[in-house]
């Protein structure tokens, strides 16, 4: 399969208010699926951007989990002692105005230019206006402690590390630092950041840093980046952090004003690069362009992180692109709190996405959450508040966690990304809907209104399997839209299906039986009860002005007679078994779909 790994830029209006709708449901539990990757497993996935092509191979599922992607990734280079040193035998460097004292061996002051030619400890204090440049050919780490520093240069780079094995800069406990750059670069300059390296680079200590990145980024390494502790604070006109092969917080406290990219790794002609890692600490980013963007993946296990994308959601301009997370194969959110506001996507994968653990919310000017193959959630919890469409792939699978989606178009589409606009021919219906554990409740296209035109609850551009779980899905009624539009079959043997609104399509009730109740004269807002013909209560939830609601679980018998009640009054009441669709002539045993709905996913007016 091919996947370009850069997207069109659309951006569209922001969702409705979210509905709050509660749920309660009689014996029925969530059930967990584990996530494996088989070790025969062989597929490739090939990305094309400009003359680059990249081969990946061993993923072609979104059931991955972050262990999986990151043993297939390149190691990194740094180690638990980074910030380990050696006072004694270190060489200090003084620096003050346009010259250096150097106490030691290794580096010299070359009018303006401190130069670092060997392997070794470097502690460096005092303001500077020149450069500090490391060019070490010899095996060995380059340690520049940084003990007090204020270098602001008009030269280039405030520290550029040229050439060394791997080069380490350390924050010395207690102390401020700070790094600035020339205002312009040369198209053709080596370095291009305040903090430039051509070696690993490993950021540690428990000092602080802030970097202002004049001319371009703010701290950049053509090889790996990582990011061990510390309070780092970076303002750059373009991009804000960035290591080539791969960029890796492991902790600190970091924060980021960029014009371009927040953190960024664009390795594009090798595999098992261009990822980026999050595993703990604070990352705090405001971008002008995608908060986080891997050329491969996209991968957090930890940490606290909070992304505003072009602006946010609100202030959604057409065509911006600017999207809160971009992983270009794949991206698992395992661990840690995620916050985005992007102006575009919310969190996108040009192939596969995993939700896997991780507390994320989103407002979105475009999808909350996209991928281009197959969107899994499997754990955590996630909330999309705003956007276009909520969670959008080929193939969506909810096996677990709870996810609570808004959107002023479809709810949640599985649509094969990029498709016309016209509806599917019956064999042409690759998309699907799976669900086996897990909480959905889903707000979508103006639910609880006659609002034809603006999407569904649910809009599935193939066939809906429920095998286990809860759905709740709210949709607008009267035309092609509703609470659930399928182009294939809506199969359900086992969990919970909520729709309030429309049907657009027959479900398919030999498996499992549903009731559907007519709510015309009950108002918004109504706490709602289905009770069985014994006063068994089989759910409860809010109303949400829909004119219909239909319910189905595993204790719902055809045949049998159902009460809707509310505050122990009956509203209405249904047989099992008797649905009817917006289109079509529903039954007791489902049958064909009712009629077509909304076509696929990715087009807009």
């Amino acid at each position: 399969m091919t996947i370009r790994t850069r997207r069109p830029r659309r951006l569209w209006p922001a969702a409705a208010p979210a509905l709050a709708l509660t749920l309660v449901v009689a014996g029925c539990t969530a059930t967990e699926v584990a996530s494996s990757v088989s070790d025969d497993t062989v597929a490739s996935v090939t990305e094309e951007s400009d003359d680059t092509v990249v081969t990946v191979a061993n993923i072609d599922t979104a059931d991955v989990t972050a262990a999986d992607v990151l043993s297939g990734n390149q190691d990194t280079h740094d180690k638990d002692d980074d910030d380990e040193y050696d006072l004694s035998e270190a060489t200090t460097i003084a620096l003050s105005g346009t010259t250096a004292s150097v106490s030691g061996d290794g580096a010299t002051d070359e009018d303006g230019t401190v130069v670092i030619s060997d392997p070794g400890t470097y502690v460096l204090s005092g303001e500077y206006s020149g450069q500090v440049v490391v060019s070490s050919d010899a095996d060995g780490q380059v340690r520049l402690v940084l003990d007090g520093v204020d270098i602001a240069t008009d030269a280039g780079a405030a520290i550029d590390v040229q050439a060394a094995d791997e080069a380490l800069v350390i924050l010395a406990e207690g102390s401020d630092n700070f790094l600035s750059d020339a205002s312009s670069y040369a198209d053709d300059a080596d370095a291009n950041a305040a903090l430039s390296s051509a070696a690993d680079l490993t950021i540690t200590g428990s000092g602080s840093l802030t970097v202002t990145g004049n001319g371009n980024d703010g701290i950049a390494s053509s090889d790996g980046l990582v990011i061990q502790s510390g309070t780092i604070t970076v303002d750059a006109v373009d991009d804000g952090i960035r290591g080539k092969d791969y960029l890796v917080v492991r902790d600190g406290d970091i924060s980021v004003t960029a014009g371009g990219d927040g953190l960024k790794a664009d390795n594009e002609e090798e595999t098992e690069r261009g990822y980026v890692l999050i595993e703990g600490g604070t990352v705090d980013i405001t971008a002008g362009d995608d908060g986080i963007d891997a050329f491969t993946d996209v991968v957090t296990t930890g940490g606290t992180v909070s992304i505003v994308a072009g602006g946010g959601a609100a202030d959604a301009v057409a065509d911006s692109g600017a999207k809160g997370i971009v992983a270009g194969v794949v991206a698992v959110l395992e661990g840690g709190t995620i916050d985005v506001d992007a102006s575009d996507d919310g969190v996108h994968a040009d192939a596969y996405l995993h939700l896997a653990g991780a507390e994320v919310t989103v407002a979105s000017g475009d999808d909350g959450v996209h991928a281009d193959q197959e969107l899994q959630v499997s754990g955590g919890a996630v909330t999309v508040t705003t956007s276009y469409e909520g969670l959008e792939a080929e193939i969506i699978t909810i096996s677990g966690g709870s996810s609570d989606i808004t959107a002023s178009e479809d709810g949640v589409n599985a649509a094969v990304s990029g498709g016309g606009a016209s509806e599917p021919n019956s064999g042409d219906l690759t998309a699907q809907f799976i669900v086996s554990g897990g909480t959905l409740v889903v707000d979508g296209g103006g639910a609880g209104t006659a609002n034809d035109g603006a999407g569904d609850g649910i809009d599935i551009n193939g066939d809906w399997t429920q095998t286990g779980g809860t759905v709740i899905t709210s949709g607008p009624y009267g035309g092609g839209d509703g609470a659930v539009d399928a182009d294939g079959t809506v199969s359900i043997d086992g969990g919970v299906l909520i729709a309030l609104g429309g049907l657009t399509t027959d479900l398919d009730l030999s498996a499992q039986s549903a009731v559907q109740f007519d709510t015309s004269g009950v108002a918004d807002g109504t706490s709602l009860t289905v009770t069985g013909a014994d006063g068994t209560e089989i759910g409860s939830f809010t109303a949400d002005g829909s004119t219909s609601i239909t319910v189905s679980t595993p204790s719902v018998a055809t045949g049998s007679t159902y009460s809707l009640t509310s505050d122990g009054q009956t509203v209405a009441t249904a047989t099992a078994g008797e649905i009817t669709s917006t289109q079509g002539a529903g039954g007791a045993g489902g049958g064909a779909p009712g009629g077509q709905g909304g076509g696929p996913g990715g087009q807009r007016p």
